[in-house]
């Protein structure tokens, strides 16, 4: 049975607020009356709306403490499921061993603006986290609802143009992490006929684009960001155009960390752009490696025996110093050019031997793209000599193309560890 007050199962003290949100939660959970529920949910979330960041974490240990299934229970279920496998002794078992807190959010997702907040209450769980990992188990009933409250079978894919509503621009401009969208011209840019902009809607959240992908269409791959991003860009006939490019992919809701969106989208995007253009010849990205620096600084730290040369000889050109280098966008070409074909193969290496593994420095953006099914097809030094760009990667970007016809392989095979990259790519191994 559920319980509540001053103290939650385990004894830990409990403040007032807490302890009287702990008890409608119990409520809600036990008033089957429609309209007593939803007054019931709404109080639930504008009580916790108030909450600041202590007694949020005290609210979700709570949720541990008091809504979770009992043990003893859930095991005479599963003896009785085991001596007698019925459909109603499953059932049983089923009801056992779901935490109590499950049914708790599918009632608060129930009344107005109700996946919103829930989505809020995950962005300050994840942050929660960080310092008690003891509420792991409550993200994991989070995220199990929000993945199947977010199947992409729900989701609608929408284009935006310069027509679309100034607050639902706005969150583009606010939201793209990837590459800073300065001000509306620079979005006008953006949006211009040889460019396509798609955002991932929910029904529950049709103000709100939960994922967006910006595309440039071009009539060869392209090698740097910036005649991507600049508002002067020369415009491309999109007619013309042989070259689909997404250059910035952007999560916009913090809450739902770990559901995969971008993977879907980024296939609709694939298959919305050949059914548009049919002459569009190549799918490819523009992307940054966030993790190349970090694992570069490991490397000059305690040289691999392979690496060793290269990296002496990259030591000696910058002067041993990665953040001063990336401290200096405007001397970092001139510093760096000598060296880059070295930079350019010490990328390949880092990619081809971490990508699939794991590991310390697996590079998340690389990891995406590959499990996505795309092929690692080119590395391109002096790509974005941003400080950003700098910091991240030493100017390097990366080429990921998708081939519709290779898609499901190449996911295939990276399952399997593998990563599938270009003969181009392959030979700068220097084999760590």
């Amino acid at each position: 049975m559920l319980r509540f007050g001053k103290t939650g199962r385990n004894g830990s003290e409990r403040s007032a607020r807490v302890s009287r949100l702990v008890g409608l939660c119990t409520r809600l959970l036990s008033d089957r009356g429609h309209a007593v529920s939803h007054r019931l949910a709404r109080d639930v979330l504008d009580g916790y709306a108030e909450l600041e960041s202590a007694p949020q974490a005290e609210f979700f240990r709570a949720l541990v403490e008091d809504f979770s299934p009992d043990p003893q229970q859930a095991l005479q279920a599963a003896q009785r499921y085991a001596e007698e496998p019925t459909a109603e002794r499953l059932a049983e078992l089923h009801g056992m061993v779901e935490p109590p807190r499950q049914e708790l959010l599918r009632r608060l997702n129930r009344t107005a603006g109700g996946t919103g907040a829930i989505l809020r209450m995950r962005k300050d769980l994840l942050n929660a986290l960080r310092r008690h990992p003891e509420l792991s188990a409550v993200d994991w009933d989070f995220h199990h609802l929000l993945a199947s409250w977010f199947n992409p079978g729900f989701l609608q894919v929408t284009r935006f143009d310069w027509r679309t509503p100034a607050y639902l621009l706005e969150r583009i401009i606010e939201h793209d992490a990837v590459h800073e969208i300065r001000d509306w011209d620079d979005l006008r840019r953006r949006l211009e006929s040889d460019r396509r902009c798609f955002a991932f809607f929910h029904p529950a959240l049709p103000d709100e684009p939960l994922i967006f992908v910006e595309v440039a269409l071009l009539e060869e791959m392209p090698a740097s960001i910036a005649p991507l991003v600049r508002v002067d860009a020369p415009k491309c006939d999109a007619e013309r155009a042989r070259v689909a490019t997404l250059y910035s992919i952007n999560n916009t809701q913090p809450g739902l960390r770990g559901v995969s969106l971008g993977n879907f989208l980024v296939k609709q995007v694939v298959e919305l752009l050949a059914a548009e253009l049919p002459r569009l010849r190549r799918f490819c990205t523009l992307s940054p490696v966030p993790q190349f620096v970090p694992w570069l600084t490991d490397r000059m730290a305690q040289p691999p025996p392979r690496l060793q040369r290269t990296l002496q000889a990259l030591s000696e050109a910058i002067g041993g110093d990665l953040a001063q280098v990336a401290a200096n966008s405007e001397s970092a070409a001139e510093l760096l050019g000598p060296v880059k074909d070295s930079l350019v193969a010490l990328c390949a290496t880092f990619l081809l031997s971490s990508a699939a593994g794991g590991g310390t420095h697996a590079d998340p953006v690389a990891r995406f793209h590959l499990h996505n099914g795309a092929r690692l097809d080119r590395i391109n030094w002096g790509a974005d000599l941003s400080r950003r760009g700098l910091q991240q990667s030493l100017g390097t970007m990366v080429n990921y193309v998708y081939e519709p016809s290779t898609i499901e392989r190449n996911h295939e095979r990276f399952l399997q560890g593998r990563v599938m990259a270009s003969a181009s790519v392959t030979s700068l191994d220097l084999h760590e």
